[in-house]
Protein backbone atom coordinates (compact mmCIF):
# COMPACT_ATOMS: atom_id res chain seq x y z
CA UNK A 1 0.00 0.00 0.00
CA UNK A 2 0.97 3.64 -0.39
CA UNK A 3 2.75 5.73 2.87
CA UNK A 4 0.26 7.58 4.73
CA UNK A 5 1.46 10.44 2.65
CA UNK A 6 0.05 9.69 -0.25
CA UNK A 7 -3.25 7.56 1.14
CA UNK A 8 -6.79 9.39 0.82
CA UNK A 9 -7.81 6.89 3.50
CA UNK A 10 -4.87 7.84 5.56
CA UNK A 11 -5.81 11.41 5.72
CA UNK A 12 -9.42 10.92 6.50
CA UNK A 13 -8.45 8.60 9.41
CA UNK A 14 -7.82 5.19 8.66
CA UNK A 15 -3.79 3.86 7.81
CA UNK A 16 -4.83 0.68 6.64
CA UNK A 17 -1.37 -0.53 6.51
CA UNK A 18 -0.88 0.18 9.95
CA UNK A 19 -4.12 -1.58 10.54
CA UNK A 20 -2.67 -4.56 8.83
CA UNK A 21 0.10 -4.86 11.48
CA UNK A 22 -2.04 -4.38 14.06
CA UNK A 23 -4.16 -7.60 13.30
CA UNK A 24 -1.40 -9.29 12.71
CA UNK A 25 0.39 -8.50 16.53
CA UNK A 26 -2.91 -9.91 17.87
CA UNK A 27 -2.84 -13.21 15.21
CA UNK A 28 0.42 -13.72 16.22
CA UNK A 29 -0.48 -14.27 20.12
CA UNK A 30 -4.29 -15.81 19.72
CA UNK A 31 -2.59 -18.53 17.31
CA UNK A 32 -0.62 -19.70 20.50
CA UNK A 33 -3.45 -20.39 22.27
CA UNK A 34 -3.47 -24.12 24.25
CA UNK A 35 -6.28 -25.34 25.21
CA UNK A 36 -5.22 -29.05 26.41
CA UNK A 37 -6.69 -30.46 23.72
CA UNK A 38 -6.04 -30.66 19.58
CA UNK A 39 -7.68 -27.92 17.66
CA UNK A 40 -10.74 -27.95 16.22
CA UNK A 41 -10.00 -25.46 13.27
CA UNK A 42 -10.09 -26.42 9.66
CA UNK A 43 -9.21 -23.40 8.06
CA UNK A 44 -5.52 -21.29 8.54
CA UNK A 45 -5.89 -17.20 9.58
CA UNK A 46 -7.12 -14.59 7.57
CA UNK A 47 -10.18 -16.92 5.63
CA UNK A 48 -13.84 -15.26 5.32
CA UNK A 49 -15.01 -17.41 8.34
CA UNK A 50 -13.76 -20.15 10.61
CA UNK A 51 -14.19 -23.39 10.86
CA UNK A 52 -14.20 -25.61 13.49
CA UNK A 53 -14.77 -29.23 13.58
CA UNK A 54 -17.71 -30.79 15.51
CA UNK A 55 -16.89 -33.79 14.41
CA UNK A 56 -15.65 -36.09 11.66
CA UNK A 57 -18.50 -35.27 9.33
CA UNK A 58 -20.03 -31.46 10.27
CA UNK A 59 -17.99 -28.27 11.20
CA UNK A 60 -19.68 -24.93 12.35
CA UNK A 61 -18.65 -21.35 10.65
CA UNK A 62 -17.76 -18.51 12.58
CA UNK A 63 -17.70 -14.94 11.73
CA UNK A 64 -17.85 -11.47 13.49
CA UNK A 65 -18.31 -8.22 12.16
CA UNK A 66 -19.83 -4.57 12.53
CA UNK A 67 -21.22 -2.16 10.39
CA UNK A 68 -18.11 0.48 11.16
CA UNK A 69 -18.87 4.72 10.44
CA UNK A 70 -21.94 4.06 8.79
CA UNK A 71 -23.65 4.29 11.93
CA UNK A 72 -22.22 8.21 11.95
CA UNK A 73 -24.50 8.54 8.87
CA UNK A 74 -27.28 6.97 10.74
CA UNK A 75 -26.99 8.82 13.16
CA UNK A 76 -26.78 12.24 11.07
CA UNK A 77 -29.74 11.15 8.96
CA UNK A 78 -31.95 10.38 11.89
CA UNK A 79 -32.40 7.05 10.32
CA UNK A 80 -31.64 3.77 12.10
CA UNK A 81 -33.80 1.32 10.58
CA UNK A 82 -31.12 0.11 7.87
CA UNK A 83 -28.04 -0.46 9.18
CA UNK A 84 -29.09 -3.39 10.81
CA UNK A 85 -29.89 -4.97 7.52
CA UNK A 86 -25.20 -4.18 7.08
CA UNK A 87 -24.66 -5.99 10.20
CA UNK A 88 -26.38 -9.22 9.08
CA UNK A 89 -24.92 -8.92 5.28
CA UNK A 90 -21.58 -8.33 6.76
CA UNK A 91 -21.40 -11.80 8.64
CA UNK A 92 -23.70 -13.69 6.40
CA UNK A 93 -21.77 -13.12 3.53
CA UNK A 94 -18.47 -13.88 5.16
CA UNK A 95 -19.87 -17.27 6.50
CA UNK A 96 -21.24 -17.87 3.57
CA UNK A 97 -17.64 -18.11 1.67
CA UNK A 98 -16.86 -21.27 3.20
CA UNK A 99 -19.69 -23.18 1.82
CA UNK A 100 -21.54 -22.84 4.90
CA UNK A 101 -25.34 -22.41 5.42
CA UNK A 102 -25.94 -19.10 7.95
CA UNK A 103 -27.69 -20.27 10.58
CA UNK A 104 -28.03 -17.58 13.30
CA UNK A 105 -26.87 -14.05 13.91
CA UNK A 106 -26.19 -12.84 17.14
CA UNK A 107 -26.10 -9.13 17.97
CA UNK A 108 -23.99 -6.54 19.84
CA UNK A 109 -25.54 -3.13 20.21
CA UNK A 110 -23.92 -0.56 22.43
CA UNK A 111 -25.37 2.63 23.02
CA UNK A 112 -25.20 5.90 24.72
CA UNK A 113 -28.76 5.89 26.18
CA UNK A 114 -31.08 3.60 25.96
CA UNK A 115 -33.88 4.85 23.58
CA UNK A 116 -36.76 2.48 22.57
CA UNK A 117 -37.65 4.17 19.78
CA UNK A 118 -33.92 4.69 18.50
CA UNK A 119 -33.71 0.50 19.10
CA UNK A 120 -36.99 -0.51 17.87
CA UNK A 121 -35.46 0.95 14.37
CA UNK A 122 -32.31 -0.58 14.70
CA UNK A 123 -34.19 -3.87 15.47
CA UNK A 124 -36.64 -3.17 12.13
CA UNK A 125 -33.48 -3.30 10.07
CA UNK A 126 -31.63 -6.39 11.76
CA UNK A 127 -35.30 -8.11 11.29
CA UNK A 128 -35.34 -7.35 7.56
CA UNK A 129 -31.60 -8.58 7.09
CA UNK A 130 -32.06 -11.63 9.01
CA UNK A 131 -34.83 -12.61 6.93
CA UNK A 132 -33.36 -11.95 3.62
CA UNK A 133 -30.80 -14.34 4.70
CA UNK A 134 -32.82 -17.05 6.19
CA UNK A 135 -31.35 -16.72 9.82
CA UNK A 136 -32.53 -16.55 13.50
CA UNK A 137 -31.83 -13.75 16.03
CA UNK A 138 -31.87 -15.97 19.01
CA UNK A 139 -30.52 -13.35 21.33
CA UNK A 140 -27.32 -10.21 21.91
CA UNK A 141 -26.23 -8.04 24.09
CA UNK A 142 -27.44 -4.62 24.41
CA UNK A 143 -24.87 -2.38 26.30
CA UNK A 144 -25.76 1.37 27.73
CA UNK A 145 -22.13 2.96 27.32
CA UNK A 146 -22.38 6.77 28.08
CA UNK A 147 -19.04 6.81 28.90
CA UNK A 148 -17.35 5.27 25.77
CA UNK A 149 -20.35 5.80 23.19
CA UNK A 150 -20.95 9.33 22.01
CA UNK A 151 -23.43 10.31 19.53
CA UNK A 152 -23.37 12.37 16.14
CA UNK A 153 -25.30 14.30 17.68
CA UNK A 154 -25.23 13.14 21.54
CA UNK A 155 -26.88 11.26 23.16
CA UNK A 156 -27.90 9.20 19.73
CA UNK A 157 -24.76 7.33 19.85
CA UNK A 158 -24.55 3.80 19.16
CA UNK A 159 -22.42 0.78 17.43
CA UNK A 160 -23.62 -1.89 16.02
CA UNK A 161 -22.04 -5.73 15.53
CA UNK A 162 -22.88 -9.09 15.04
CA UNK A 163 -21.82 -12.65 15.10
CA UNK A 164 -22.91 -15.54 12.59
CA UNK A 165 -22.74 -19.21 12.90
CA UNK A 166 -23.36 -21.86 10.07
CA UNK A 167 -23.42 -25.11 9.31
CA UNK A 168 -21.16 -26.90 7.10
CA UNK A 169 -20.54 -30.51 5.97
CA UNK A 170 -16.01 -31.05 5.91
CA UNK A 171 -15.88 -32.78 2.90
CA UNK A 172 -18.38 -29.61 1.26
CA UNK A 173 -15.76 -26.50 2.61
CA UNK A 174 -14.95 -24.32 0.05
CA UNK A 175 -11.72 -23.31 0.44
CA UNK A 176 -10.01 -21.91 -3.38
CA UNK A 177 -7.69 -25.04 -3.16
CA UNK A 178 -9.01 -26.29 -6.12
CA UNK A 179 -8.67 -23.38 -8.08
CA UNK A 180 -6.91 -23.50 -12.02
CA UNK A 181 -6.15 -20.77 -14.29
CA UNK A 182 -8.50 -20.30 -16.97
CA UNK A 183 -11.07 -20.61 -14.55
CA UNK A 184 -14.38 -17.98 -14.36
CA UNK A 185 -14.80 -15.31 -11.86
CA UNK A 186 -18.31 -14.24 -11.87
CA UNK A 187 -19.26 -11.02 -10.53
CA UNK A 188 -22.39 -10.80 -8.33
CA UNK A 189 -22.80 -6.35 -8.50
CA UNK A 190 -23.06 -4.86 -5.14
CA UNK A 191 -25.68 -2.48 -3.96
CA UNK A 192 -23.43 0.74 -3.25
CA UNK A 193 -20.64 1.01 -0.86
CA UNK A 194 -21.86 -1.08 1.33
CA UNK A 195 -20.35 -0.90 4.97
CA UNK A 196 -16.25 -0.63 4.10
CA UNK A 197 -14.52 2.49 3.27
CA UNK A 198 -17.52 4.82 4.85
CA UNK A 199 -14.78 7.00 6.68
CA UNK A 200 -13.38 7.92 3.11
CA UNK A 201 -16.64 8.15 1.64
CA UNK A 202 -17.79 9.85 4.14
CA UNK A 203 -14.89 12.86 3.66
CA UNK A 204 -15.93 13.21 0.22
CA UNK A 205 -19.51 13.21 0.06
CA UNK A 206 -20.32 14.03 3.54
CA UNK A 207 -22.50 13.03 6.14
CA UNK A 208 -25.87 13.61 4.34
CA UNK A 209 -25.21 11.87 1.46
CA UNK A 210 -28.85 9.19 1.27
CA UNK A 211 -26.52 7.07 -0.72
CA UNK A 212 -24.18 6.28 1.94
CA UNK A 213 -27.15 4.44 3.78
CA UNK A 214 -28.08 2.23 0.83
CA UNK A 215 -27.98 -1.30 2.94
CA UNK A 216 -25.19 -4.10 1.87
CA UNK A 217 -26.46 -6.71 -0.54
CA UNK A 218 -27.16 -10.59 0.45
CA UNK A 219 -25.77 -12.99 -1.32
CA UNK A 220 -26.66 -15.90 0.79
CA UNK A 221 -29.87 -17.32 -0.93
CA UNK A 222 -28.15 -16.92 -4.57
CA UNK A 223 -24.82 -18.70 -3.53
CA UNK A 224 -26.51 -21.19 -1.88
CA UNK A 225 -28.56 -21.41 -5.10
CA UNK A 226 -25.48 -22.18 -6.52
CA UNK A 227 -23.94 -24.54 -4.18
CA UNK A 228 -27.06 -26.96 -4.23
CA UNK A 229 -26.72 -26.64 -8.36
CA UNK A 230 -24.54 -29.16 -10.17
CA UNK A 231 -21.75 -26.04 -10.95
CA UNK A 232 -18.50 -27.26 -9.44
CA UNK A 233 -17.76 -24.00 -7.48
CA UNK A 234 -14.14 -23.81 -6.64
CA UNK A 235 -14.03 -20.52 -4.92
CA UNK A 236 -16.71 -17.79 -2.87
CA UNK A 237 -14.93 -14.29 -1.94
CA UNK A 238 -16.71 -11.53 -0.55
CA UNK A 239 -15.84 -8.34 -1.91
CA UNK A 240 -15.05 -6.08 1.01
CA UNK A 241 -12.15 -3.59 2.43
CA UNK A 242 -9.35 -4.17 -0.06
CA UNK A 243 -11.87 -4.58 -2.94
CA UNK A 244 -10.85 -7.45 -5.64
CA UNK A 245 -7.77 -8.29 -3.57
CA UNK A 246 -10.09 -10.32 -1.26
CA UNK A 247 -9.45 -13.20 -4.13
CA UNK A 248 -6.20 -13.24 -2.70
CA UNK A 249 -7.56 -14.49 0.57
CA UNK A 250 -8.54 -17.51 -1.26
CA UNK A 251 -6.53 -20.83 -0.87
CA UNK A 252 -5.38 -20.99 -4.57
CA UNK A 253 -2.20 -20.88 -6.58
CA UNK A 254 -3.40 -18.85 -9.00
CA UNK A 255 -3.79 -14.79 -9.64
CA UNK A 256 -6.96 -13.57 -11.54
CA UNK A 257 -7.26 -11.26 -14.31
CA UNK A 258 -10.19 -9.19 -13.94
CA UNK A 259 -10.54 -8.19 -17.73
CA UNK A 260 -14.35 -7.26 -17.85
CA UNK A 261 -15.27 -5.83 -14.82
CA UNK A 262 -18.80 -4.89 -13.60
CA UNK A 263 -20.15 -1.09 -14.48
CA UNK A 264 -18.98 1.04 -11.73
CA UNK A 265 -21.69 2.98 -10.02
CA UNK A 266 -21.74 6.85 -10.33
CA UNK A 267 -21.26 6.92 -6.40
CA UNK A 268 -17.54 5.70 -6.86
CA UNK A 269 -16.46 8.02 -9.18
CA UNK A 270 -18.00 10.83 -7.24
CA UNK A 271 -15.62 9.99 -4.39
CA UNK A 272 -12.78 9.85 -6.57
CA UNK A 273 -13.52 13.01 -8.02
CA UNK A 274 -14.84 15.15 -5.02
CA UNK A 275 -11.98 13.60 -2.54
CA UNK A 276 -9.16 13.61 -5.23
CA UNK A 277 -8.50 9.58 -4.75
CA UNK A 278 -6.05 8.05 -7.02
CA UNK A 279 -7.83 4.77 -8.86
CA UNK A 280 -5.47 2.67 -7.14
CA UNK A 281 -6.46 3.59 -3.73
CA UNK A 282 -10.81 3.22 -4.59
CA UNK A 283 -9.76 -0.76 -6.22
CA UNK A 284 -8.16 -0.95 -3.13
CA UNK A 285 -10.66 0.62 -0.56
CA UNK A 286 -13.96 -0.09 -2.36
CA UNK A 287 -16.25 -3.01 -3.81
CA UNK A 288 -16.09 -0.90 -7.06
CA UNK A 289 -19.44 -2.30 -7.87
CA UNK A 290 -18.92 -6.15 -7.18
CA UNK A 291 -19.93 -7.39 -3.87
CA UNK A 292 -19.36 -11.00 -4.24
CA UNK A 293 -17.28 -13.27 -6.44
CA UNK A 294 -17.72 -17.09 -7.44
CA UNK A 295 -15.10 -19.17 -9.18
CA UNK A 296 -16.11 -21.89 -11.26
CA UNK A 297 -14.84 -23.66 -14.65
CA UNK A 298 -15.44 -22.44 -17.35
CA UNK A 299 -17.86 -24.65 -18.63
CA UNK A 300 -20.00 -24.16 -16.08
CA UNK A 301 -19.41 -20.28 -16.06
CA UNK A 302 -23.23 -19.76 -18.14
CA UNK A 303 -24.93 -22.67 -16.09
CA UNK A 304 -23.25 -20.28 -12.49
CA UNK A 305 -24.61 -16.71 -13.60
CA UNK A 306 -27.94 -17.82 -15.17
CA UNK A 307 -28.57 -19.37 -10.84
CA UNK A 308 -26.88 -16.11 -9.38
CA UNK A 309 -28.55 -13.72 -11.46
CA UNK A 310 -32.02 -14.94 -10.75
CA UNK A 311 -31.73 -13.26 -7.48
CA UNK A 312 -29.15 -10.81 -8.50
CA UNK A 313 -29.44 -9.30 -12.16
CA UNK A 314 -26.34 -8.24 -13.74
CA UNK A 315 -24.37 -11.03 -12.95
CA UNK A 316 -21.72 -11.40 -14.94
CA UNK A 317 -18.20 -13.32 -16.05
CA UNK A 318 -15.74 -10.82 -15.37
CA UNK A 319 -12.37 -12.34 -15.57
CA UNK A 320 -10.86 -15.52 -14.96
CA UNK A 321 -7.86 -17.24 -12.62
CA UNK A 322 -4.52 -16.76 -13.93
CA UNK A 323 -0.95 -18.22 -14.07
CA UNK A 324 0.10 -15.05 -12.09
CA UNK A 325 -0.09 -16.71 -9.00
CA UNK A 326 -1.04 -13.73 -6.29
CA UNK A 327 -1.84 -11.02 -8.51
CA UNK A 328 -4.66 -9.38 -9.19
CA UNK A 329 -4.73 -7.54 -12.61
CA UNK A 330 -7.34 -4.76 -13.93
CA UNK A 331 -6.49 -4.00 -17.37
CA UNK A 332 -8.82 -1.60 -17.98
CA UNK A 333 -8.51 0.20 -15.12
CA UNK A 334 -4.55 0.05 -15.45
CA UNK A 335 -3.57 -1.57 -12.27
CA UNK A 336 -2.00 -4.38 -10.77
CA UNK A 337 -2.40 -5.86 -7.39
CA UNK A 338 -0.47 -7.71 -4.72
CA UNK A 339 -1.71 -8.39 -0.67
CA UNK A 340 0.67 -5.11 -0.92
CA UNK A 341 -2.05 -2.90 -2.65
CA UNK A 342 -2.41 -2.08 -6.40
CA UNK A 343 0.27 -0.08 -8.45
CA UNK A 344 -0.14 1.17 -11.85
CA UNK A 345 0.36 -1.65 -14.47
Amino acid sequence: MRGVSESAYARAGVDQSGAGSAVGALVAVLAGIDTGAPSRSVLASGHYAAVLRLDDRRGIALSCDGVGTKVIVAERLGRLDTVGIDCIAMNVNDVICVGAEPIAVLDYIAVEEADPAALEQIAIGLRAGAEAAGVEIPGGELAVLPELIRGHPSPGGFDLLGFCIGLVDLDAVVTGAEIEPGDAVVGIPSSGIHSNGLTLARRALGDDDERLLEPTAIYVRAVRDLLDSEVDVRGLAHITGEGLLNLLRLESEAGYLIDRPLTVPRVFTEIADRGGVEAAEMYEVFNMGCGFCCVVPAEDADEAVSIVARRHPGTAVIGRASTAAGVVELPRAGLRGTREGFVAA
